[in-house]
Order: structure tokens, then C-alpha cells, then sequence
């Protein structure tokens, strides 16, 4: 016959073995207030013993914090997030926090739901992948409260937060400068470009070459195709709008749409920037539907440095983005604001770093400008 399953251990139930009141072994648990260092060790041995697991909820009574961070990921199946919430979690596991993951979608109406459900579990701060960088009302209402937000990846306007992100201009205008010292002056670039409350993309360069955009609110791609577009302008290549794929979704299809466009054009690119993996995939997929080959028939550098970009022959090129570093940073932030740090919002901009492979072929070697 089956014994009886022990009720869970209590603090009344560990000050009794104690032979202490159960507000000391509420204060000795809790880890508030003052008692002896005697009393201390009786409470924990006795606590262990029992089994005791502590009540967080109960304690957040007491305290007014849950020991909670909320985190708000665009997409949670992306190596990008995973890379971050792996770098997030390896700061906040040597602490007595403990994470709520929710996803968005890149999708604001979801956004808003997980913002405002992580509220109501009365989280200590929260990490967000902004998916409106214009108005973003309810995370301006979350920051009113005092509770500390640090932004991931993108920065909404306004808003008076941390952020954590990557300089997608210069790493950008970095890559497709390899490509034009390559001796490429059409080159394709493939983004997602989802939405800019200043219009299309036509307006978009019309405003960056009349310099009133700024870089900072901007989401990732229309940041990378800032930086496309500068490397263009710093070798006095004439910029093609054509060349520019918009996608206009994170959609795989789309993508393969937009490149095939770009691939099966009469006046074709010779390379192609594609600003994150979904559109990497998206090119090599439609390369190998046309018979294409990657580099002879078409150079490739790719913003995101996925697994098998190495294992393709040859290797692509790519921008190595710090997304472990990005979460680590994040985490860090948000540490601190919760230790109740006051000085003035931070943006920090880490430096991706590009690995050149084998898939940029110099003109010289059998590539046309």
C-alpha cells in the first residue's frame, strides 16, 4: 500500500523545529531584518531538513518584488532570440531572478497583450523587442510606472529606456563596401523593409539623401539598407533602386518572390546583400531553383551568420552578429535599474564583426559589373 504524500513544508512547520516564533523563520527566509547569526543557522538547517521551498508569492507581499523579469521576444524560433535569451539567461541564473518569456510575433496587438499580462504578474522589469518604434503607448505607460524597460535590437522614439542593439549602419556599409572593392556595382539587397511611417522606399532614400532620417528609430532592415546605401554614396556608385527587393513581410515566400524578381531581371545583379537569415535562405533557395551557383554566377554576404553558411561550398560571407553579448548586456541593464541605478537611459551599440569567405568573386576573376 502506498504511504501517505507529506504535506508541504510551512514556515510555521520549520520555526516549530526551530524552537524559534514563525516570524523570525519568516525573517531568516525572507531574508529581511535582523537575527543571530545562531538562529540563522538553526532556521536554514531546520528548512532543509523539512524541505522547505519558499513562497515567492507571499514574499512579494512583503517586499513588493516578485524576483521577475519579463521577457518579450519578436520570435522565439529565431536563432537571433535564441542567441539573446541565452545570453540574458547566463546573467540572471547567478542571481536570485528567474525569467517570463512571452511572444510576439513581431506582431504589436501581441505585444500589447504579453506587455500587459507580464504586468500583471507584477514583474520587476521587462526586456522588450519593441514592434512599434513610433508611438508604442503602452510601453510609455509601463516606464511611468517606475517599472524599468530595456529595449532589444530596435529603440522606439521617445522613449525613456535602455536599449541594447547593434550598428546595423556601419556593419552594413561595411559589407557591401567588400562587395563594391570586389569590383560589383550592381548589387541587389534583400530586405524585409515591413513598414516606415515615412512612406516606401523611394521616400526613404529621397529623405536619406536629403539627410532628415535618423538612424536610431529605425527597425533593423531600413537601418541595414541606411547603411547599403552609404556605402554606395562613400565609392561614388551610382544607386540603383531597382536593385532594392522590398519584401515587406518576414515571410519566407515573399522572400523567394522578391529575389526571384531581382535574379530573373534583364539587367540582373551580380551580388546580393541579404539583410538577415530568412532572406538568406530565401536567396540560396531560389540560386538553386534557377541553377544558379554561389560565387561564380553570384556574389553573397549575408547580414547573419547561420550554420550552414559554413557549410555551403565555398563558405558564405557573413555579419556575425553579438547576439549572446546583446543579451548579456540587457540583462546587466536591467540588473542594475532594478538595484534602483538612476542616471539617465543608455543606448548601448555593439560592433557585429564580418567573416569573408568564399563567396564574393572579384571582377577580375569572372564576375561583370
Amino acid at each position: 500500500m502506498r504511504g501517505k504524500r507529506s504535506q508541504r513544508a510551512t514556515i510555521t512547520s520549520v520555526a516549530r523545529l526551530a524552537g524559534v516564533s514563525t516570524a523570525t523563520a519568516g525573517r531568516v527566509l525572507g531574508g529581511y531584518g535582523y537575527s543571530s547569526q545562531e538562529v540563522r543557522a538553526r532556521v536554514k538547517e531546520s528548512a532543509e531538513a523539512l524541505g522547505y521551498r519558499p513562497n515567492r508569492l507571499a514574499r512579494s507581499l512583503i517586499t513588493g518584488k516578485t524576483k521577475t523579469i519579463g521577457v518579450v521576444a519578436g520570435d522565439i524560433q529565431s536563432p537571433f532570440y535564441a542567441g539573446l535569451l541565452r545570453g540574458i539567461d547566463d546573467i540572471v541564473r547567478g542571481t536570485d531572478f528567474g525569467i517570463l518569456l512571452t511572444n510576439s510575433d513581431e506582431q504589436l496587438d501581441r505585444e500589447v497583450e504579453a506587455v500587459r499580462l507580464l504586468v500583471e504578474k507584477q514583474v520587476d522589469a521587462l526586456i522588450v523587442a519593441p514592434s512599434d518604434l513610433v508611438v508604442a503607448g503602452h510601453l510609455h505607460d509601463v516606464v511611468a510606472t517606475g517599472c524599468p524597460v530595456v529595449q532589444i535590437d530596435r529603440v522606439v522614439k521617445g522613449l525613456r529606456a535602455d536599449a541594447v542593439m547593434v550598428d546595423n549602419v556601419t556593419a552594413s556599409r561595411g559589407c557591401t563596401r567588400e562587395l563594391i572593392q570586389s569590383g560589383h556595382h550592381r548589387i541587389g539587397i534583400l530586405a524585409e523593409l515591413e513598414r516606415w511611417e515615412g512612406g516606401d522606399v523611394d521616400d526613404f532614400i529621397d529623405a536619406v539623401t536629403g539627410g532628415s532620417v535618423s538612424q536610431t528609430s529605425l527597425f533593423p532592415s531600413w537601418q541595414r539598407l541606411f547603411g547599403y546605401w552609404r556605402a554606395h554614396s562613400d565609392a561614388g556608385v551610382p544607386f540603383d533602386r531597382s536593385l532594392v527587393a522590398r519584401v515587406g513581410a518576414y515571410s519566407g515566400d515573399a522572400a523567394e518572390e522578391a529575389v526571384r524578381g531581382l535574379l530573373e531581371s534583364p539587367d540582373r545583379p551580380t551580388a546580393i546583400f541579404s539583410t538577415d537569415g530568412l532572406m538568406s535562405s530565401a536567396v540560396m533557395v531560389v540560386v538553386n531553383e534557377i541553377g544558379m551557383s554561389v560565387p561564380d554566377d553570384l556574389s553573397l554576404v549575408c547580414f547573419d551568420d547561420l550554420d550552414w553558411m559554413t557549410f555551403h561550398q565555398p563558405p558564405i560571407s557573413a555579419v556575425v552578429q553579438p547576439v549572446n553579448e546583446m543579451g548579456k548586456a540587457a540583462a546587466k541593464l536591467v540588473l542594475e535599474r532594478i538595484d534602483g541605478l538612476q542616471d539617465e537611459p543608455r543606448h548601448i551599440a555593439l560592433a557585429p564583426d564580418f567573416i569573408r569567405r568564399g563567396s564574393i568573386l572579384a571582377v577580375g576573376d569572372g564576375a561583370s559589373a
